[in-house]
């Protein structure tokens, strides 16, 4: 692979920098049996067919962006990126009180070597105070942080004092619309530093539509980390260390999506796409290594496991079903690095609703794993016909059925 080959050219006002009034108002490139079409994302109910699957991610977008300023009057940005103690599970990290320890990006660093920042959290007294813990390299730090009312969950802490962590390539502080846009209506679970732009487009009224229609939704979770935005900066992909992401996946789910393996699968986002097809080297692992341990996809596990034996895709789910059965878990809960490039094969997914995605990153590989170099007409023809691109842009969907 030449990541030269992965590229085009984006002009920096076609870039969204906010989100259109109404969510489903976006316009949606479809590109089917070769051909590509212009809608509206409101007409998406009547593009798919009868009965499909949709599979959304439900991960919610915290205020990971917290912005403190030194005495004399010098700005710090921390970017929270995952706990680090006492607990590195995300959802009892936002259940600590008190203090608790983040792994995070640190803004302007040259100009905090030490001491403690605090950020006032109310007219009350609250008080927010980080200190540098440790140097981890590439810009990331542990910070400790430690707050009053010492009842505050960190949760609510980045609620109070935290900004929508909006991406590098949006060129503006967040304000009020984007804690309400720069969310899917759907969102549950805390988690993300990122939002699952695909889902942006979705209304309750469209959902409602799309069930009239018989669609049927599952949903995943997989919280987007910083690393989503990483540029790929090597010629040789076998140089890029893709970034792991918490997943979780309900056995219900993987139950009602082994029996529709027959119909249409779409994909909400890349991050759909990502769990969903980690699901099967889950089940993989459980067929060829029974009873040992299931917890992560690495992200080279499709591209060194011996091809000449895997299993059917409704195999593999049946392992991973068994395999969480026979533990009494209700769910599945692990993480994946996988990363998907051209010549990947997919096995659940073979419809993609997607946004337009940065040149030589790697969700543009995964676009190209799905429909090969038509990723590129279809690019062209959104930069010839106006479509808007990024986080907040224009969607498109890809149709392999």
């Amino acid at each position: 692979m030449n990541i030269a080959d992965y590229t085009y050219e984006l002009p920096a006002d076609r870039i969204a920098q906010r989100p259109l009034g109404v969510r489903d108002a976006s316009r949606l490139l479809l590109l089917r049996d070769d051909l590509i079409t212009d809608h509206i994302f409101s007409d998406l109910d009547k593009l798919i067919p009868e009965g499909s699957l949709l599979v959304f991610n439900d991960t919610r977008v915290v205020r990971a962006r917290l912005m403190f300023a030194k005495p004399n009057g010098v700005s710090i940005e921390i970017f929270c990126l995952e706990p680090a103690s006492p607990s590195r599970d995300l959802q009892l990290a936002f259940q600590q009180q008190s203090e608790c320890r983040w792994i995070c990006l640190v803004g302007n660093s040259k100009k905090w070597k030490n001491g403690a920042l605090i950020k006032s959290l109310d007219e009350k007294g609250g008080l927010l105070k980080a200190e540098r813990k440790a140097s981890l390299g590439d810009g990331c730090f542990e910070i400790e942080f430690s707050w009053t009312p010492s009842s505050f969950s960190f949760s609510e802490i980045l609620t109070v004092a935290g900004q929508v962590p909006l991406p590098p390539y949006i060129i503006r502080d967040s304000d009020d619309e984007d804690v309400r846009r720069y969310q899917t209506v759907y969102a549950q679970h805390e988690g993300s530093v990122a939002a699952p732009t695909a889902g942006l487009h979705f209304t309750k009224d469209l959902l409602e539509r799309l069930r009239s229609r018989h669609c049927r939704e599952e949903k995943v979770t997989l919280h987007v980390g910083l690393g989503t935005f990483k540029p790929l900066s090597v010629d040789d992909i076998r140089e890029h260390v893709m970034h792991s992401e918490s997943i979780t996946v309900k056995l219900s789910t993987l139950r009602n999506l082994r029996d529709s393996l027959e119909g249409l699968v779409i994909a909400v986002g890349t991050t759909s796409a990502r769990t969903l097809e980690s699901l099967y080297w889950l089940g993989v692992k459980a067929i060829r290594n029974p009873g040992s341990e299931i917890n992560k996809v690495n992200q080279w596990d499709p591209y060194e496991t011996d091809s000449s034996s895997l299993p059917p895709a409704k195999e593999s789910l049946d392992a991973l079903i068994s395999y969480l059965e026979k533990l009494g878990l209700n769910e599945f809960d692990g993480s994946t690095s996988l990363i998907i490039v051209p010549g990947y094969t997919f096995r659940f997914t073979n419809a993609l609703i997607t946004n337009f995605h940065m040149p030589k990153s790697t969700l543009l590989l995964l676009i190209a794993a799905f429909v090969g170099d038509q990723w590129k007409n279809a690019y062209s023809h959104a930069l010839a016909k106006g479509y808007r691109f990024l986080s907040y842009g224009d969607a498109c969907m890809f149709l392999q059925k």
